[in-house]
């Protein structure tokens, strides 16, 4: 009598995942991240711009809140601080509006810097202004500054 020797078979359903089945799902995995980084980074980027642009005309509303009650805007040297503590020296200081223009103290821009102050400006009465994502003056897309002035390639 010949024993047959009984190789135990496993069912599919307890083999487990073949390296070749990890390396599809990797694959899939990777396409769709490289998808979603392409179409969601210039979006960010855009964001960040109009982040900037929302916030220089905060800014600029509150100068212009400080204008009516001081009867002038701050000077550069005063900047935007003079928006969230009363500056020294200013002569209708009674006028100064408790708790400042500016919740929360002065914005930084959406890549962490402040934003910049004229008064006088130099392309309005007062220039609120962003020096883009590099931190410098001039440049162009998304380094480039970002102010209250009209777009004058427009």
């Amino acid at each position: 009598m010949r024993r047959d020797t009984h190789l135990h078979k496993t069912p599919a359903a307890e083999r487990g995942i073949t390296m070749v089945e990890l390396l599809v799902v990797l694959s899939i995995i990777s396409l769709i991240s490289a998808l979603v980084v392409v179409n969601v980074l210039p979006e960010r980027d855009r964001a960040a711009v109009r982040k900037a642009q929302i916030d220089i005309g905060v800014i600029e509303s509150a100068l212009d809140q400080f204008r009516l009650d001081m009867f002038n805007y701050p000077t550069t040297e005063q900047g935007l601080e003079a928006l969230v503590r009363e500056p020294s020296n200013v002569a209708p200081a009674a006028s100064f509006r408790p708790g400042g223009y500016l919740r929360g103290g002065a914005p930084l821009d959406p890549w962490g810097n402040p934003y910049q102050y004229r008064f006088p400006g130099e392309r309005g009465v007062v220039d609120i202004f962003s020096y883009g994502a590099d931190g410098r003056e001039g440049g162009e897309g998304l380094n480039a500054d970002i102010g209250n002035w009209a777009d004058e390639e427009a």
